[in-house]
């Protein structure tokens, strides 16, 4: 029998994604209500653990009690939340100290409820998986978090969803189904493509299949087409495992030393910590077409 596929699914940006360049605001608060409660039916029904990750600041926007009231919803259902800050902050732009204020700030929600149930937070993701763009940075923060308690949440897969998320809102706004519908059946296809990629990545690194960590975010092309995605994987034998127990590989003990301003997944961290020569020019790209309608429809609507 060949070795188990596994994969831990986190969703980022509770509780709820800003689906174009406006941020969130009171009125975005039912939308939120009614797409959160789709994507945890289907992890529920699926017995799916996930690790959300909130952004304070994100809960403040859409309304303290509309925002605690979604979290809330991700505890009662067996769920863990993790820290993504207060505002979204780019360590690249930060000072340490104020990066140190975005960590403690976005405990404000997710600590007293974590507390309720006897649990703490105890996962921290770096917004655009930014974890220090110099060696002096990078080590202050990570030996803040250590101090507080937390593990990085790395991330071993992403498929750009954020991009695909304002078209698909775009053109649903429009009333362009035909574009919609495109849109979801080309986001499944580069989906794929991208668990295949990174699988076959880190094999080159490790010679097997690390149990992957699946990025994805609290928006609403998710939440509409969440059991496709999971059929994804299904289809492809993965099991889904918690987040903790993907970090029990001892991939994840691998030194997290790699200095950089960009936000690589973990293949290409990995290959950089152990010398391990890897090409990304083979990795898929969103198509083309998607950026160029969210620009066309954006310059329209000025």
């Amino acid at each position: 029998m060949g070795q188990s596929r596994t994969v831990a699914i986190t969703v980022d940006d509770l509780p709820y994604a800003s689906d174009t360049p406006k941020p969130l605001g009171l009125e975005d608060a039912k939308t939120a209500m009614a797409e959160n409660k789709k994507m945890l039916r289907v992890f529920s029904q699926k017995h799916i653990p996930v690790t959300g990750f909130v952004i304070e600041q994100n809960v403040e926007r859409i309304g303290n009690d509309a925002g605690r009231k979604i979290l809330k919803t991700w505890i009662n259902a067996g769920f863990d939340l993790g820290n993504h800050t207060y505002s979204h902050a780019d360590s690249n732009t930060s000072s340490v100290d104020g990066f140190e204020q975005e960590i403690i700030q976005g405990e404000s929600t997710i600590g007293p409820l974590l507390r309720s149930v006897a649990r703490k937070p105890e996962y921290f993701r770096f917004p655009y998986n930014h974890t220090g763009n110099t060696k002096q940075k990078h080590d202050a923060i990570a030996t803040f978090l250590a101090a507080r308690g937390y593990r990085l949440a790395p991330c071993t897969i992403d498929n750009s969803d954020w991009e695909f998320d304002t078209a698909y809102v775009l053109a649903i706004r429009r009333h362009d189904h035909e574009k919609a519908t495109k849109l979801l059946v080309d986001y499944l296809s580069y989906t794929a493509a991208e668990i295949d990629w990174y699988s076959k990545l880190d094999k080159q690194v490790f010679g097997y299949e690390v149990p992957h960590v699946m990025l994805l975010h609290d928006n609403r092309l998710n939440a509409d087409i969440l059991s496709s995605l999971v059929a994804l994987f299904e289809q492809r034998g993965y099991r889904f495992v918690t987040l903790t127990d993907a970090l029990k590989d001892p991939a994840y003990s691998t030194p997290e030393t790699f200095i950089t301003k960009f936000g690589p997944m973990w293949g290409y961290r990995w290959a950089s910590e152990l010398n391990v020569k890897v090409s990304g020019s083979d990795e898929p790209d969103p198509p083309t077409w998607i950026s160029a309608y969210v620009k066309q429809t954006l310059a329209g609507s000025n």
